[in-house]
């Protein structure tokens, strides 16, 4: 078996999020029959990606990854670069296939995953409205930018995601800046080594009560305490989400990462190792 690496973008709007489910149109779903198609395989492989998203959430810089029995793994590469480019709708695109390095994982060999969430709290320009979410207030985005910084680092993030049974919530947030564009719209910047379900459009919706004068710096610091998904914490429209970019680290460091991704973490055992 050769491992593929496959660097893709799509539009969400029209898909129920990354993950294949029956009778429902996916991005890992129309990927696999497609591949599938153009090699006339048996049947359509399986597909694993760097980020799982939601339904209506967008992505300029996803990863994936497939394992085929084929030989002559680089001329495979080239022709199924080739043939999904033809092949696909117009809202899903594979930028390159590319035959991946020994250890490489798209998920689990990843260290960060970098999102932009794009909102408007003014007019909304029709070019935007499936990119772009709205807010019915002003913002300051002077005092979401400065509230954020309380949350960047190793925490449990549990007020912010959405609970799945055996997962953890230990997540290291690298980057998170709030910033005016030059077209009036705000724009989130967030880049964490993994996130979990809802996590990003949680963020954002807790800093957004801060730039409305909802809610103050002292209550979002706050929220690294609970135990729990959060009820005062809004989750944002899908729509104005992007997974911009997922960063790797060195090839020969690969397996020695994906090892470590895959194993349960608290954040007790992450501050003693950091100490």
């Amino acid at each position: 078996m050769t491992r593929y690496r496959l660097d893709l973008g799509y539009d969400g709007t029209a898909f129920h999020g990354w993950a294949g489910q029956t009778g429902l149109r996916t991005v890992q779903g129309e990927l696999e029959t497609w591949v599938g198609r153009v090699l006339r395989l048996p049947a359509p492989p399986a597909l694993a990606c760097a980020g799982r998203t939601d339904a209506g959430v967008h992505a300029r810089g996803q990863v994936a990854h497939v394992d085929l029995d084929l030989p002559h793994p680089d001329q495979v590469a080239g022709m199924l670069e080739r043939r999904l480019r033809r092949a696909l709708p117009e809202d899903l695109v594979v930028y390159r296939v590319s035959v991946a390095p020994e250890g490489f994982d798209a998920r689990f060999a990843a260290i960060w995953r970098r999102y932009a969430y794009r909102l408007a709290d003014g007019p909304l320009d029709p070019l935007w409205r499936l990119t772009t979410a709205p807010v019915r207030r002003p913002i300051d985005v002077e005092a979401m930018d400065a509230a954020g910084a309380a949350l960047l680092g190793l925490h449990d993030f549990a007020a912010f995601c959405r609970a799945r049974e055996g997962a953890t919530t230990i997540r290291e947030l690298q980057h998170l800046r709030a910033v005016r564009l030059a077209d009036g719209r705000i724009e989130v910047g967030v880049r964490a080594d993994a996130f979990c379900h809802s996590m990003v459009r949680s963020l954002v919706g807790a800093l957004v009560e801060v730039g409305a004068g909802r809610r103050d710096a002292g209550w979002l610091a706050g929220l690294l305490t609970s135990p729990g998904r959060s009820s005062e914490v809004p989750v944002l429209a899908a729509r104005g989400l992007v997974l911009e970019e997922v960063g790797y680290p060195p090839d020969d460091q690969l397996a020695a990462r994906a090892t470590e991704a895959r194993a349960f973490r608290t954040l007790e055992e992450q501050t003693e190792e950091q100490s």
